[in-house]
């Protein structure tokens, strides 16, 4: 069974111009990855969805966890969260394969709502984050999806059902409670969802604990506790990296100024941006300057992979620039 879905996007990406990179697909919300060589670690947003590794290893830091995913298992993401990701394991003869497969919560909801027995949710506590080894039949259905890309006029006929077929089999696997979790309109980790929109457009100006504990519903000690466990951090330090990812995208996509860019996502102090920088991605923001201002394209014209700093550092991508991240 696994050895049909390497052959899928195998096939797929050699069709769609071969080589390494990252492979959006008419499917919205479906991306695929080839990489023939480790990749260092790299900063970006990852949105909720079934991160997929097929072949090969990869590895993603959150906070202070730490999550390990190898062939055949998938990194489930439940909320919007910035993370650094690595490849771990992957060679010219045996590249990494990965496929990034976003959540519709609304339709996960739908369905759960039809099943006769709805799972449990074991507590209202728990991790935005985990990984789940993949089933035979959430296998079976991931490498319809994939095949399915090879006749577009399929794919609004048949995509729906198998989606809601893969949602079935991850309610009702071994992590269902989990899945649930992310589903239920009321649930904990919705509410930190809703706290979490506030602070994705609202990243550049001071925002209190009491209003983000407003939008989710709680107390702010809850709110604060219950972020912090989903999350891997803390609502201010959530906040710090989603403003240096952008400043990072507006000096190596913008050509903005290092000053520019601290101003603009709400640094008052320069040397507080340089410090904070440097010490999430590991180079000082001046280097990243120079390294923009040696790229051939033009100012405010994105490359592949530098759409809303989502993407830093990720291989080369084909077809047009989608959402997903790296599987």
């Amino acid at each position: 069974m696994s050895s049909a879905l390497k052959t899928a996007l195998e096939q797929y990406i050699d069709a769609s111009g071969g080589g390494d990179g990252v492979f959006s697909s008419p499917i919205n919300g479906l991306a695929l990855m080839r990489t023939s060589r480790e990749v260092l670690p790299h900063h970006l947003i990852y949105k909720p969805a079934l991160c997929i590794a097929v072949q090969g290893s990869k590895q993603v830091s959150l906070g202070d966890s730490v999550f390990d995913y190898t062939g055949m298992q998938a990194l489930v993401v439940g909320v919007e969260l910035p993370a650094f990701g690595r490849v771990t394991r992957a060679s010219a003869t045996e590249p990494y394969l990965g496929m990034t497969v976003e959540f519709d919560v609304g339709v996960m909801r739908e369905v759960m709502e039809q099943l006769g027995v709805p799972p449990q949710s074991g507590g209202d506590t728990g991790s935005a984050v985990f990984v789940e080894d993949l089933t035979a039949p959430l296998v079976d259905c991931l490498t319809r999806l994939v095949r399915m890309l090879a006749t577009p006029m399929a794919i609004p006929i048949l995509q729906p059902s198998v989606m809601r077929e893969i949602y079935f089999w991850l309610l009702t696997g071994p992590h269902g409670g989990e899945f649930r979790k992310l589903a239920l309109p009321n649930g904990h980790m919705q509410r930190i969802a809703d706290a979490i929109y506030i602070l994705r457009r609202n990243f550049s100006r001071p925002i209190r604990i009491k209003e983000l504990a407003a939008a989710a519903r709680m107390s702010e000690s809850s709110f604060h506790q219950h972020f912090r466990g989903l999350m891997s951090m803390t609502p201010l330090q959530y906040q710090k990296q989603l403003r240096l990812l952008e400043a990072r995208r507006l000096m190596v996509a913008e050509g903005e100024n290092v000053m520019q860019a601290a101003l603009q996502v709400g640094y008052e102090s320069a040397s507080q941006f340089s410090r904070e920088y440097a010490r999430m991605f590991g180079t000082p923001p001046k280097r990243d300057t120079l390294k923009a201002l040696q790229k051939p394209h033009a100012r405010g014209v994105k490359k592949p992979g530098e759409t809303g700093g989502l993407h830093a550092n990720t291989p080369k991508r084909r077809h047009p620039p989608h959402r997903s991240p790296p599987p």
